[in-house]
């Protein structure tokens, strides 16, 4: 199955509106012409419903919020909502501050979500109001493991049972719910975490996974975790004792930008319960 979906992302390139944070912009944009689909980054106000208009999909990243990208989040999610466009929330940093933490709840009042994409400090916070998060990234005693890993998965599938949403909790076991099913995926490398940015592009990779297989939300998020997670391993195995971070991020773009559907349907390290 997974590598129907990838192929649907090849085949369809669907467009991805992205109004992200300044700090990934750019490897955003690069993930989503590697996987096959086209990004634009539009977050004025005054524009930001229009090229929503004309796009496959929305995703609405919290990560360098202002009071003039706000209105643009949600302009930008009703109008995909209205059209019946995908949208998926990335809430970077929920939890660390009253203005992350309120603008993502006013979100989820406002816009229908297909997808909400975080860390598990980050999905806590806007599912209970409270969380360990540690700036942008989940704090250690929010750690998922083999000890709360079913503690986890309930919490997921509630979560999604109230938001609507399918839930992507990403973490050392990446947890994909929507409110009868949860996939847990163990693909990924530790490194990944070295890098400014993988979240953000996996969120822009599964609005283009989710946007070219509309139908079936659940399976194209597992799929894009999966090919995020195994394209991280492939990555990894190619550093040379001279390399770092920064190569390792090219490595990842470059990864998707090799990945095919075998390679995936190969690789892919999943369970769906």
């Amino acid at each position: 199955m997974l590598h129907h979906l990838l192929e649907n992302v090849r085949s369809q390139s669907p467009l991805v509106h992205c109004i992200t944070n300044y700090v990934t912009v750019n490897d955003c944009a690069n993930i989503l012409l590697a996987c096959g689909a086209s990004p634009i980054m539009a977050d004025d106000p005054e524009e930001a419903a229009d090229i929503t208009a004309i796009c496959n999909a929305l995703v609405v990243n919290i990560g360098t919020l202002n009071q003039h990208t706000i209105p643009s989040m949600s302009l930008a999610g009703k109008k995909a909502n209205e059209l019946g466009h995908p949208v998926v929330l990335d809430p970077v940093g929920a939890g660390a501050s009253p203005l992350r933490t309120n603008t993502a709840h006013a979100l989820l009042d406002s816009v229908r979500f297909s997808v909400i994409r975080g860390n598990i400090s980050e999905i806590k916070a806007l599912a209970l109001g409270n969380t360990a998060a540690k700036g942008v990234d989940a704090d250690a005693a929010d750690a998922v493991d083999a000890g709360n890993l079913d503690t986890v998965v309930a919490f997921a599938r509630e979560f999604a049972r109230k938001s609507g949403a399918v839930i992507a909790i990403t973490g050392a076991i990446d947890i994909i719910a929507d409110a009868g099913r949860v996939c847990l995926i163990r693909n990924g490398h530790s490194m990944m975490s070295k890098i400014t940015g993988t979240g953000c592009m996996l969120s822009a990779l599964t609005a283009a996974y989710v946007a070219a297989n509309p139908e079936n939300v659940f399976h194209a998020t597992v799929a894009a975790v999966c090919a995020m997670g195994l394209c991280g391993e492939r990555a990894h195995a190619r550093l040379s004792g001279f390399d770092g971070n920064a190569t390792y991020r090219s490595y990842i773009i470059d990864e998707i930008f090799r990945l095919s559907g075998s390679i995936l349907e190969a690789g892919a390290n999943y369970e769906i319960r």
